[in-house]
Formats: structure tokens, C-alpha cells, sequence
């Protein structure tokens, strides 16, 4: 870290995780374009008080279940998941037994290899989206997204697309995959779009989704199965909603 961040800086943990950011930018993992999209997220963490809200625990079971249940379960990742939490990521696809793929919206040679030397320093064995021969495409998008392994993302019956990736939900919705997004913004269209949405920060998410799934695995897939059919994404989205009117409800009481 840099000279200038005391260890007993109030925001200490946040501003390192930008300073690591700005780190994988120069890394080639990220593109510049990534850290606005986390000072955006970083907005909506403040909104929901920096945790975990309990009404997202519903989400995170259900996210693990879909995981478990599915037939070829896929984790995208891109630049900011990649550089948040590798681990992570490599943890929850081993619980799992998804597969990571590689998907970008600003692809180049040079970010692929970045990520896959990341991600294999993490611990991944396997990494798909790297193989230029093996491409396929998702149609209805216009964006370097449309590029994914034929082996991977086109197949999947059930995909992790963490972060904001509108676009890219939408489509692989309308090819009947089941979708789970983490977006701290639960009025984005990858929030309002997606199977499974999770209203958390990615840092507390993946962890929280590999330990629901460590302990699903104690169950049958019947009993799994029911785990996800009782989610209800449209009520989901509701609570969080209601969460943040209520914190911020809160919040004002206090200060009037």
C-alpha cells in the first residue's frame, strides 16, 4: 500500500481495496473503465451500511443452491471480480463444481492472459474463455460480451455473472439460463434482470455463497431443488429495497 494510507485511517480497508484497483489497472487485469464502476458500487455499500443485510441471506442460500443443482454451472468473471476476490472465486468454484470463464467487455489479448495468470496464482486449475478457437456467441449483443467458450457460457444452464452486466443478463435470461448476479445496486437491469440477485459487496458475497454451499451439500438435490424453488426474486428484490428506505429512515430520525 501506499505511503500515504495510515493502518489507522477510519476508511482504511476501502481505500486500500481502491489503491489494489488502481494496482490491477496497471496490472492490465482491469480497465480504467472498472473503477467507476466500483465508486458507483462503493455508493450504494453506504447506503446499506457496509454489511451484509440479513435480507440477503435468503439470496446467497438460494445462489448456492442453483450452483448446486445445475448441470453445467459456469462463474464469469470479469476485470473488478478478478482483481477483488481470485480466491474467492477459485473457492466457490471448487464447492460448486462450476467452471470459471473469462468474459469481457473491454477484451484484448493482453487482459485474458493478465486474468488467467491472476486467477492460476489464486489457484484456478482450469479457465475457460481463453481458447480463440473455441468461441462462440451469444446473440442479441452488440459488445466484445458476446464472445464466450463454446464450452462454457454457451452450454451453461446456470451462469454467475457477478457485477453489472445488464446487457449480457438479459440475453442469457432469454436463452432460458438461469442467472445470479452480486450488484450493490439493486436498480440496475442486471438486478431486475436476474434469477437470483444479491444486494451485497462481491468481498462478503462469494465467501457467504461458498459457505451456504458447503453446507447445502449436506442435503439431498431434492431437498436442494426445494431450497431453489422456494426463492422468489421479485420479493427479494422487494425486502432490499424496503432495507435501504428503512436505513435511511433511520438515519434521518437520528439526525432531525
Amino acid at each position: 500500500m501506499s505511503e500515504f494510507l495510515p493502518k489507522d485511517h477510519p476508511r482504511y480497508e476501502s481505500i486500500r481495496m481502491r489503491e489494489h484497483l488502481v494496482d490491477m489497472v496497471d496490472a492490465k487485469v482491469l480497465a480504467p473503465e472498472g473503477l467507476i464502476a466500483h465508486g458507483r458500487g462503493e455508493a450504494f455499500d453506504y447506503l446499506i451500511g457496509e454489511k451484509t443485510p440479513d435480507c440477503v441471506q435468503g439470496p446467497i442460500r438460494a445462489a448456492a443452491a442453483a450452483l448446486l443443482c445445475a448441470e453445467r454451472p459456469i462463474i464469469s468473471l470479469n476485470g473488478n471480480a478478478a482483481a477483488l476476490c481470485p480466491e474467492a472465486m477459485v473457492e466457490l468454484a471448487e464447492a460448486t463444481g462450476a467452471k470459471l470463464e473469462i468474459n469481457l467487455f473491454y477484451r484484448s489479448r493482453e487482459r485474458i492472459d493478465a486474468i488467467t495468470k491472476l486467477m492460476e496464482k489464486a489457484g484456478a486449475r482450469e479457465i475457460l474463455g481463453t481458447d480463440e478457437s473455441r468461441q462462440g456467441q451469444i446473440p442479441e449483443i452488440g459488445s466484445e460480451r458476446k464472445r464466450v467458450d463454446s464450452e462454457g457460457i454457451l452450454i451453461a444452464d446456470t451462469v454467475f455473472v457477478p457485477l453489472e452486466d445488464g446487457d449480457r443478463t438479459e440475453a442469457l435470461v432469454n436463452m432460458g439460463k438461469r442467472i445470479i448476479t452480486i450488484d450493490l445496486n439493486p436498480l440496475s437491469r442486471t438486478s431486475r434482470t436476474a434469477s437470483i440477485s444479491i444486494m451485497d459487496h462481491i468481498v462478503r458475497a462469494v465467501p457467504a455463497i461458498t459457505k451456504a454451499a458447503i453446507e447445502l451439500k449436506k442435503l439431498s438435490k431434492a431437498e436442494c431443488l426445494t431450497v431453489l424453488d422456494g426463492f422468489d426474486n421479485n420479493k427479494a428484490f422487494a425486502e432490499a429495497l424496503r432495507f435501504i428506505s428503512a436505513r435511511l429512515e433511520a438515519l434521518a430520525g437520528e439526525a432531525s
